[in-house]
């Protein structure tokens, strides 16, 4: 059920319950931030290392307020013919070759005029949240990879839910969507972005709070289990590693280990399964090291 007309959660507690039942552990922090979005119609700059479930949040949220989910990838070299909109050169020169036969009375002004008409737009993932007729969940992924100045085509939509389309004129949101901005830090980001926004900061959870996770994402693990893989998970993140296991990592290991039926992680049951978690042959190397394993098997030469 939703909150009150026009909003989807009635309280934070609704928050955490609802995503709760779709398989997202929200701490309190989060829920607040999810339910005061809900209710000032700002968006949430979810900000922290990779793997802390930043995008999960927004997805599940979709999921759990029945929204059309919009995402929209940031990259280096994003541009706003892929993040806003962009006109459809393909439909209008078919129209100005169609007009250039002499027995349809080419009006050229006309033609030209109609050129940047509604039917030749199209919709990117800003437009798109805010046209459509349905209320929406708005995820900006990584937006810490776009270039600074290219922060700006975000504000008009994060200050006003509209966008402002020269030929059109401005174009507001029919529904206002729910935003979510994701960023793993890398740069910082502009105050004027950050000031429209609900700020997140969202770490690696705690011993317990990862476990419950586990128990939750892996029922057929049981407390014993998702307890040792989240201390496991919580120690070798303290090491220095090119690549810390995330979230979702853990929840694959504790899997591995389910389907290995490997009750304990005892030093074997670790070894067999420790590239679940791991992804590069110096982070494993370094495991090894401070868990006591043996080292890794070479191929010969």
């Amino acid at each position: 059920m939703s909150g009150p007309a026009g909003l989807s959660f009635a309280s934070p507690a609704d928050v955490t319950a609802r995503l709760l039942a779709n398989g997202y552990l929200p701490d309190a922090t989060i829920a607040d931030a999810v339910y005061l979005a809900d209710r000032l119609g700002k968006p949430v700059l979810v900000e922290g290392p990779a793997g802390v479930g930043k995008t999960a949040l927004a997805t599940i949220t979709a999921v759990a307020t029945g929204r059309l989910l919009v995402r929209l990838q940031c990259y280096e070299g994003l541009d706003e013919s892929k993040a806003l909109y962009e006109w459809d050169y393909r439909k209008q020169l078919l129209r100005l070759q169609a007009a250039q036969h002499p027995e349809h009375g080419v009006d050229w002004e006309v033609v030209s005029s109609g050129l940047f008409a509604e039917e030749f737009l199209l919709s990117r993932p800003l437009l798109t949240a805010i046209r459509s007729e349905s209320p929406a969940v708005l995820l900006v992924d990584e937006i810490d990879r776009l270039e600074p100045e290219t922060e700006a085509l975000l504000l008009e939509v994060l200050a006003d839910f509209q966008v402002s389309v020269p030929e059109l004129g401005t174009i507001k949101a029919t529904s206002r969507p729910l935003v979510f901005l994701t960023s793993n830090a890398t740069r910082e980001l502009s105050e004027a972005l950050k000031r429209r926004c609900i700020y997140l900061p969202v770490a690696y959870p705690d011993e317990k709070r990862e476990a419950a996770i586990i128990r939750l994402s892996v029922p057929e693990a049981d407390d014993a289990l998702a307890a040792v893989v989240a201390q496991v998970a919580s120690a070798l993140r303290q090491l220095k590693l090119r690549k810390p296991p995330s979230i979702s990592e853990t929840i694959d290991w504790a899997r591995a280990l389910t389907v290995f039926g490997l009750d304990e992680v005892d030093q074997q049951a670790v070894s067999r399964t420790l590239n679940v978690l791991l992804k590069y042959g110096e982070d494993l190397d370094l495991a090894r090291s401070e868990l006591g394993l043996p080292p890794r098997a070479t191929a010969a030469g």
